[in-house]
């Protein structure tokens, strides 16, 4: 994972970086929202982002890339991106359980009513819920359509 306040840092650091933030202001509300989006070129680069809000207090966020093979159809990237999305919150989610920390995860989908992903939000939000994640869209996907979006491009 990479971060733009700490550099590249592994997995576990990740968790700890976020343990800490969390842990260093307890009394405040925090969103972990995890997203991904994905940019096509001669491949797709696909990019994830793990993001830490500390409302009304800024946040922190961490994200890694990957090449693929290229995707051109809409709905196969946005199952790809919302399966990373879910395995990384799945991850996270058992971390925050096994240290007693009480958050809920965001799962941030970049697709929204106004585009042509429009068709497949049901079913992607049908499916986050089943996995028992929030479901955010756009305007609300910040992570996946502001984060992830930067860093895919």
């Amino acid at each position: 994972m990479q971060s733009i306040t700490y550099g590249e840092v592994s997995y576990d650091k990740m968790f700890r970086l976020i343990k800490d933030y969390v842990m260093e202001d307890s009394s405040r509300h925090y969103h972990i929202s995890v997203g991904t989006d994905s940019q096509d070129f001669d491949i797709t680069k696909v990019v994830l982002v793990v993001a830490v809000w500390r409302v009304g207090k800024g946040g922190i966020f961490f994200y890694e890339s990957k090449r693929v093979k290229k995707m051109t159809s809409i709905r196969q990237k946005i199952l790809y991106e919302t399966n990373m999305s879910l395995e990384m919150a799945y991850r996270l989610s058992e971390r925050l359980k096994d240290e007693n920390l009480n958050y809920e995860i965001d799962i941030h989908v970049d697709a929204g009513e106004a585009g042509p992903s429009s068709k497949i939000i049901p079913e992607i939000v049908g499916w986050v819920k089943a996995c028992g994640f929030t479901c955010k869209t756009k305007p609300d996907s910040y992570a996946s359509s502001s984060i992830a979006n930067k860093y895919s491009k």
